[in-house]
């Protein structure tokens, strides 16, 4: 006869009572430490005659099998899991019924034994003593109550995103893609610091915000009774240590962006940016390519599944110009239009809805993102972008005025890697950060702020510099394979629950 489900109250009631027992034995349930000797991936991979003769393992206990005077359990660390095999005449009388008869699946437990290797193959470790290490007073997330039915919660992304920790227990693969940002993160350091660059840190509170097209978050000092920005980019401190004197800079840290959320979007990211006085977009370029692939192949990554496409990163990225591409999307000259109107009759032509009163800029933007990007699946380097566009780089050197220096780099229809030659005359740069500051007055909450103090840093003189900024998450994702940005943020940002 099926024995009836214990609703998630009963349980946790129950492990009350378990602490209880054992505290009452005089047994601590929540010791000062283990002393570790060994993982479950030193002893899986030793061959039987390496087994060492005495370890000590720790774990979650994750899987639990009782037989009378002997017990099987699984123990979950760090590198996976470990199989232990515990006999009362080994561990005791006292070790075996009052101690481990009150241990649940979830608590964790340290053992001290021998290695050895079970009929059915598997390596185990044979307990000589065991101590519980912390008693959980929850279920593991294979249950959950709700309107009296208890069901698995943990095929529900929400309910991993919210609860990660919870997701690293039910699901321990997901922490190889953490692993592997890790792994990412050190490789991008490596490959600029091998470059001759200089890691430094900037200020993430700010008194105006500037460096990208967004709003900001808002906060308030109060020592200072001051209203203060999180940084939106790293840009425009970088390039101020560039007029100070540093030749090779990047910043790898957190940008804040008050911004929707969706796969590719979250408000809080990672960003890498990085500058270097005397060179240009063409530098920056080449770098930028050899430092994602270069990443890559430190990872062992050489092609991958991305957003529905296969991607091989093997291959030299491609080039074309901004233009280019939305003319040939668009079917037609779309260089030669030079007012909104044009633009939002192209839109529909294109069947395609834009948002009203948007600006010149805004619809370029759009228009792009609408026609072109959903087909630059493999990598490729959109390069010479309006002018419009691109308030903080340098006009193009090639006589249009109406360029400028900067490319992105986009993969499977998403964006990588924005860079400038970077705008050093301090006159030009006041004209633009104007012109930015009357589409703010018109409504653009977007637009960039007008920096005094920037201004007045570049008058003392900025040499050439070329500037790229890398979105950290995203290449995570792309050479994880993961296909939503709440896959390699350990806690993204999510809306509240609904009472």
């Amino acid at each position: 006869m099926a024995q009836p489900q214990r609703t998630l109250n009963e349980i946790r009631q129950q492990r009350r009572e378990k602490l209880d027992e054992l505290r009452a034995r005089g047994f601590d349930p929540y010791p000062y430490h283990f002393k570790v000797t060994h993982r479950s991936g030193d002893l899986l991979s030793l061959d039987d005659d390496k087994f060492p003769e005495d370890v000590s393992i720790a774990g979650r206990v994750v899987s639990l099998r009782r037989m009378g005077k002997a017990s099987f359990a699984h123990l979950q660390d760090a590198e996976g899991r470990q199989q232990i095999y515990l006999k009362r005449d080994h561990v005791g009388e006292e070790a075996y019924v009052e101690l481990f008869g009150r241990v649940d699946l979830g608590d964790f437990l340290g053992v001290r034994g021998r290695v050895f290797r079970t009929r059915t193959g598997e390596i185990t470790v044979e307990a000589r003593s065991v101590t519980l290490l912390a008693k959980s007073l929850r279920p593991l997330p294979n249950l959950k109550e709700k309107d009296g039915d208890v069901f698995d919660p943990f095929e529900d992304k929400e309910n991993r995103y919210r609860r990660r920790y919870l997701d690293l227990i039910a699901n321990p693969g997901v922490k190889d893609v953490f692993i592997q940002r890790a792994a990412i993160i050190k490789s991008l350091r490596e490959g600029l610091d091998r470059q001759g660059y200089v890691e430094v840190e900037t200020p993430a509170l700010q008194p105006l915000y500037g460096g990208a097209s967004a709003r900001p978050f808002t906060t308030h000092h109060n020592s200072l009774d001051q209203t203060l920005y999180l940084r939106i980019a790293d840009e425009l401190y970088l390039k101020r240590l560039i007029i100070g004197g540093f030749e090779k800079v990047y910043e790898l840290a957190k940008d804040f962006r008050n911004e929707g959320m969706d796969r590719s979007h979250n408000p809080e990211f990672t960003m890498l940016e990085f500058y270097e006085a005397y060179a240009d977009y063409n530098r920056m370029l080449e770098l930028t390519e050899s430092l994602i692939r270069g990443v890559a192949s430190d990872i062992g990554v050489e092609t991958v599944t991305f957003q529905g496409h296969d991607i091989d990163l093997r291959e030299p990225f491609a080039r074309d110009t901004y233009w280019n591409l939305l003319n040939r999307h668009a079917g037609t000259d779309v260089s030669q239009v030079t007012d909104t109107g044009q633009l939002y009759a192209l839109a529909q032509a294109q069947g395609r809805s834009l948002p009203p009163d948007l600006n010149f800029g805004q619809l370029l933007d759009k228009l792009f993102s609408l026609i072109v990007e959903p087909h630059l699946v493999q990598p490729v380097f959109v390069m010479d972008h309006p002018k419009a566009l691109s308030p903080l780089a340098k006009t193009h050197r090639g006589g249009d005025v109406a360029l400028v220096e900067r490319f992105e780099l986009f993969i499977a229809g998403m964006e990588f890697a924005n860079a400038f030659s970077e705008l050093n005359d301090p006159l030009d740069q006041r004209e633009r950060l104007e012109a930015q500051a009357g589409l703010r007055s018109a409504g653009d909450e977007e637009a960039q702020g007008l920096d005094e103090d920037f201004l007045e840093a570049m008058e003392f003189g900025m040499p050439p510099t070329g500037g790229v900024g890398i979105g950290v998450d995203r290449l995570v994702m792309l050479l994880t394979g993961q296909d939503s940005i709440k896959d390699v943020i350990l806690f993204p940002a999510m809306r509240p629950k609904a009472p």
